[in-house]
């Protein structure tokens, strides 16, 4: 029987659910607190055991997340998801909506097929405290990287002045009845627009960057964002395609081993792993509704700051103690 205390649950899942979204490797933070902490921790909390409980707990939480994103952008993927029936139906690829389905689901093969490929490997061998700290620097230095380089493009190439919407037209229809000409789109609708642009090797790119996460340390968000950075896209559309692309990765890597929650793994932390991921997923939910106000008017700066600093502190730690 798996041993999990509630301290440990209640840490972890409130960590997942923030650490997942924000550009600074939940996995990484999964890894690093427990050898911080040590004792009992280190013994619980260990992913490269095959037979530690905390592999289902991770299962849970990261079920939990994706429904927390997919809670935040429900509007976003129905719209997502009848725009690729009404693809498959019709045989076109017309409307935003169809073209951005297509687009997030060939930008999801790469990690997809990597992560079923390397995912044991990436955590038997680089799941240790170590080479995780060492990632978690190098995240913070890509992150730092990406945005001196978006820094100089947009000195060197100023980005073009919105144009602003025009506003709901009302003119008089039979009878005398005013009707709305034209509606205008909500921000959501506009940003969505504007990634059903991007080309589809770009895409791609962006979508293959999150293969680096598969690293303790280096954070998918994070990973996909600076792609998205280098690729000519805002912070604000960066952060939201990156969190797109996230819903669905981070859903299948929690149900494709949702039988070790069924299995003995589970057995005698089900409570701790429910608690853990409803604490996931609201932290997800509330995470992603911040992150996405937040990189309206701010960068990644912050994060890399800390990553770099984090980093060093725990290889500092692990040398010392």
């Amino acid at each position: 029987m798996g041993t999990l205390s509630w301290l440990e649950a209640i840490v972890i899942g409130g960590l997942q659910g923030v650490a997942e979204l924000f550009p600074v490797s939940s996995l990484g933070h999964s890894v690093l607190i427990p050898a911080v902490v040590g004792g009992s921790w280190a013994q619980d909390l260990d992913v490269t055991s095959p037979e530690s409980p905390y592999l289902a707990f991770v299962v849970g939480l990261h079920v939990a997340t994706a429904i927390g994103l997919i809670v935040y952008f429900w509007r976003d993927w129905v719209r997502i998801v009848r725009g690729l029936v009404t693809s498959i139906v019709r045989r076109e690829v017309v409307e935003p909506e169809q073209r951005l389905g297509w687009l997030l689901v060939l930008a999801t093969i790469p990690v997809g097929i990597a992560g079923l490929v390397l995912e044991h490997v990436f955590r038997v061998y680089l799941s240790r405290p170590e080479p995780t700290a060492a990632f978690l620097v190098l995240n913070g230095v890509l992150l730092l990287v990406a945005e001196r380089l978006r820094r100089r493009s947009e000195l060197r190439e100023p980005e073009p002045a919105t144009v602003p919407l025009s506003p709901v037209r009302v003119s008089a229809g039979p009878g005398g009845a005013a009707h709305r000409a034209a509606a205008v789109p909500t921000a959501e609708e506009l940003a969505d627009r504007r990634l059903a642009q991007i080309p589809v090797g770009r895409a791609m790119l962006i979508g293959a960057a999150q293969i680096a996460a598969l690293a303790p340390g280096i954070s998918r968000s994070g990973s996909a964002m600076v792609a998205g950075l280098g690729k000519g896209l805002s912070h604000t559309d960066a952060a939201r395609f990156s969190f797109l692309l996230a819903t669905p990765v981070i859903l299948a890597a929690g149900v494709l081993k949702v039988g070790d929650l069924a299995g003995p793994l589970g057995d005698g932390i089900r409570p701790q792993i429910l608690v853990g991921s409803i604490l996931s997923g609201v932290g997800a939910y509330v995470s992603v509704r911040f992150l996405t106000r937040y990189f309206e008017t701010r960068s990644l700066r912050p994060f890399g700051i800390y990553c770099i600093v984090a980093g060093l502190a725990c290889l500092a730690w692990f040398q010392l103690r």
